[in-house]
């Protein structure tokens, strides 16, 4: 084989780009899926495939780049219509329904365990990202406590190991007490814990064997479109189904009013603003919701001063006393 050398290389890329140019690409931009593509179109991944979760980007014009301690050469793409994020809602519950089938049928309560860890590393893996992005987008919060916020929701939320099935036995006999899943589960989740919600909620259902459909925040649907597709790609990758968590692409109080209302959720699971909390409750299904709360703090006279004085001043201002269990009033 003859030797390439400089020369030849860089004919052989200004050959490349003049056709792509010719045929309409632009070098550097990524190309749009085609209208309409349905998130089952893709092509199946092998357990345990590394799984791209950024791509470059020539500009910080770029809808969701990122900034702070991350590569400022990388941001995370937003592909519509795939990788759990599906702008019709029949659609998202449909492809949640095809996950949980799968889920609950197909795969073993070790495979379970092995997307939920594989979920927490992923999120593990863009912590600086998501609170970057999340402080960017809404304009809530601090940096540095949403890290810690997301460090406590990877490390701290439970799994399948609080799910063992129970088991009771006397004269009577014995009984086996089992926790059955609901199937596809709807959550709305806050601008003031995007990312953490998502997490909790999908680390939580998952092990129950659900799937979820997420209704988010619209102040901060960018930066959830870009950890629910991290996080499906992390399912995906050891070996659970695609879509097992989905998203709504463009986020309203009327496509929230829809999840509410769809026959195909079994459960709803609400974190946010009395007014959403009172409609989930309103809605006839069962129902899981977190509202707003200004929690005082008591100090007694058992209490250690310092200790209490120090835990006040840290819980009543972390991420700028912007989540409803920080302390309000002492």
């Amino acid at each position: 084989m003859s030797e390439i050398d400089d020369a030849k290389i860089a004919a052989i890329v200004e050959a490349v780009v003049r056709r792509l140019g010719a045929e309409g690409v632009t070098v550097g931009e990524t190309a749009a899926p085609p209208a309409g593509a349905a998130a089952s179109a893709r092509t199946p991944r092998a357990p345990g495939e590394t799984l791209p979760l950024s791509v470059a980007v020539d500009s910080p014009a770029s809808p969701l780049y990122v900034t702070g301690d991350s590569d400022r050469s990388v941001a995370p793409v937003y592909i519509r219509g795939r990788r759990g994020i599906i702008d019709d809602l029949d659609q998202a519950v449909g492809a949640a329904r095809a996950a949980y089938e799968e889920l609950h049928w197909k795969l073993t309560l070790e495979t379970r365990d092995r997307i939920i860890a594989s979920m927490r590393e992923a999120a593990r893996r863009v912590l600086k990202d998501i609170a970057q992005m999340a402080v960017e987008e809404t304009g809530l919060g601090r940096v540095e406590d949403k890290i810690k916020k997301n460090l406590l929701v990877i490390e701290k939320t439970p799994g399948t190991e609080i799910l063992r099935p129970i088991a009771y036995t006397g004269d009577d006999g014995l009984m086996l007490t089992e926790r059955a899943p609901y199937g596809v589960i709807g959550a709305i989740t806050p601008c003031t814990n995007p990312t953490e919600t998502i997490l909790c909620n999908g680390i939580g259902m998952v092990a129950g064997g659900n799937a979820v459909v997420f209704n988010v925040h619209p102040a901060a649907k960018r930066t959830c479109r870009f950890f629910v597709e991290a996080l499906n790609d992390a399912i995906v990758a050891a070996g659970g189904p695609e879509n097992l968590l989905t998203m709504v692409g463009e986020p309203s109080i009327e496509s929230a009013q829809a999840l509410m209302r769809h026959p195909g959720i079994r459960l709803l699971v609400v974190t946010g603003g009395g007014g959403v909390v009172k409609a989930a409750m309103q809605s006839g299904k069962r129902a899981i919701c977190a509202g707003p709360g200004n929690p005082p703090c008591v100090v007694d006279e058992t209490a250690d001063l310092d200790r209490a004085a120090d835990g006040i001043i840290l819980g009543g201002s972390i991420d700028n006393t912007i989540i409803c269990t920080a302390e309000k009033e002492t």
